[in-house]
């Protein structure tokens, strides 16, 4: 059987270049005992249930998740520290785990490593609030792989993932056909679904994150736990064609 031609494979960044949920989860825990450790008085796991709730209802890209937090709380909670002073002991402590503890996979660096040095085309395109989404390119040393260009975040483009725009433009920008371009991401539904409708081959991360139970209107051409998986995958059935970056 011939193989595919391949030119460019794009990456989603959360649960696909590094652990967001298991960082998210973390990185919370550390901000409410630290608010506790500030004054606040509540039992922790009531305070983490609590600040998932204001998450979920106001997304994770909201700017004052402490601040609602805390006028959500009973109001003897917060009695015996200044709320400001509660707010900024979180929001320390969750900056100071994303310094220590958010990392790549130490597969996927290695694999886009390899993937460039066999001159494929390397993109990202990726969901969320523009200076988020890039310190978390910068963060986990992705900026150094991938070409400026080909780094798509929606925010930035006013285009969301549910859109197959977003993926026919990097593929413009790129001067490639969508049948020459792999997707890798962990949602089925932006990550698969999408850009299948255009043509696009996909690769389903199953290694963690939110999206481990869903299941979209398409099957993915492939499934991975890891990104060596990925580069078996290339080898197999694609034919890897050379592009500038």
């Amino acid at each position: 059987m011939s193989k595919i031609p391949l030119k460019a494979v794009f990456l989603d960044v959360d649960d696909t270049a590094y652990s967001t949920t298991e960082f998210a989860e973390l990185a919370r825990k550390n901000a409410v005992q630290a608010m506790i450790r500030a004054g606040l008085r509540i039992d922790e796991q009531e305070c983490l249930r609590e600040l998932n709730e204001v998450i979920s209802e106001f997304s994770s890209n909201y700017a004052h998740h402490f601040d609602k937090l805390l006028v959500r709380l009973p109001e003897e909670t917060r009695a015996h520290a200044h709320p400001d002073v509660l707010v900024a002991a979180g929001i320390v402590a969750y900056h100071r785990t994303k310094f220590q503890f958010l990392s790549p996979y130490e597969d996927v660096i290695e694999v886009l490593k390899i993937l460039r040095e066999r001159s494929v085309l390397l993109g990202i395109i990726t969901a969320g609030v523009s200076v988020k989404q890039a310190e978390k390119i910068y963060r986990l040393g992705l900026h150094e792989l991938v070409d400026a260009r080909h780094i798509h975040i929606t925010d930035s483009i006013g285009i969301a993932k549910t859109n197959p725009k977003i993926f026919l433009r990097a593929c413009r920008i790129a001067a490639v056909e969508p049948s020459e371009v792999i997707y890798i991401g962990d949602n089925p539904i932006v990550d698969v679904d999408v850009p299948q409708s255009i043509g696009m081959r996909t690769i389903l991360s199953r290694r963690s994150g939110k999206y481990m139970n869903v299941t979209g209107k398409s099957e993915p051409n492939h499934i991975v736990h890891n990104f060596w998986d990925v580069l078996d995958i290339i080898d197999q059935n694609y034919d890897i064609i050379p592009v500038e970056a």
